[in-house]
């Protein structure tokens, strides 16, 4: 096998798949990832995706390329536009040509690879030198940008109305809202909030033509 492959909360399907947490930490990545082929493909969550990256963030390994293969419901199998059909997915992980993406982080120290939430609020919040916002929103969503940056979204009132924002970095100062990143929420209320995109981008297969 040419790629390190991570089952991350679900069965191995290969004896060469290595068994993870569904949110593996530094002791469960740092010995698989240290070694091996350049290529890694996680299998699981957005939020498995997201603490592989981070790790990679942290560890100064963005060189390596990362291929993913969703299990249930997820926003970044959208933002790296990969098929529906989990085959498909597995065998573009495993063979597919990596680009770029860029990587947003946050100011909680964490990544973000699907999609950010936050609401309801009430405060101001500011997409680069924009005003996104002042005053109350039902939800504001966030997602990589495949262009390069982030994608904000502003969700106001019954009606459903949405502004969409882009830019590299979109920024929350409300009162205390609950924050939900990848689908892990937040562990307490918070007044502050930042995504933004990181200096290196992530070697990934597959992005959206």
């Amino acid at each position: 096998m040419t790629a390190v492959v991570l089952a991350c909360g679900v069965p191995a399907e290969h004896p060469d798949w290595h068994d993870m947490p569904a949110i593996p930490g530094k002791s469960d990545l740092d010995p698989v990832l240290t070694a091996g082929p350049g290529r890694i493909v996680v299998v699981g969550s957005d939020a498995s995706l997201a603490a592989v990256v981070l790790r990679l963030v942290r560890t100064e390994r963005l060189d390596r390329v990362v291929g993913f293969v969703p299990v249930g419901t997820s926003a970044a199998a959208t933002v790296w536009g990969l098929p529906r059909r989990r085959a498909d997915a597995l065998e573009l992980a495993l063979t597919g040509e990596p680009g770029r993406l860029p990587v947003v982080r946050d100011d909680s120290g964490g990544v973000l690879v699907g999609r950010g939430t936050a609401g309801p609020v009430d405060g101001e919040a500011y997409c680069d030198d924009w005003l996104a916002l002042r005053g109350r929103a039902r939800r504001i969503e966030v997602t990589p940008d495949p262009a390069g940056g982030v994608v904000g979204q502003v969700r106001r009132g019954r009606l459903r109305r949405v502004e969409v924002f882009r830019g590299r970095a979109f920024q929350l100062g409300c009162h205390p809202a609950t924050v939900v990143h990848d689908g892990v929420p937040h562990p307490r209320p918070v007044t502050r909030w930042t995504w933004y995109r990181h200096t290196e981008d992530l070697r990934a297969v597959a992005l959206p033509g």
